[in-house]
């Protein structure tokens, strides 16, 4: 069964983009089926309500949304973004 993943960043466009293709590449090469969802961070809680098994988000989350979440700012700086890659595909194996 394919894991969900939302990926959050200020306006859903760019870093957002990155992010998703990053972990989309990165869960085919470990053999891991995964459905990426972008949005603003506003728009997690809608998101949630529709089923999802990680977050990875560049802004801070204000509420427990019972789920893991992983900062992934790493994606808008270029620094650590391989660190934050491996971290989405522990969780994804373990959840």
């Amino acid at each position: 069964m394919a894991k969900t993943v939302i990926v959050s960043c200020g306006t859903a466009i760019a870093t957002s983009t990155v992010a998703a293709k990053a972990i989309e590449e990165a869960c085919k090469e470990a053999v891991i089926s995964v459905i990426t969802k972008q949005c603003k961070g506003q728009e997690i809680p809608e998101l949630l309500k529709q089923g999802a098994d990680l977050i990875v988000t560049t802004s801070t989350l204000r509420f427990d949304p019972g789920i893991p979440v992983i900062k992934g700012l790493a994606f808008l700086t270029g620094i650590g973004t391989d660190a934050v890659v491996k971290e989405i595909i522990a969780v994804s194996y373990t959840h």
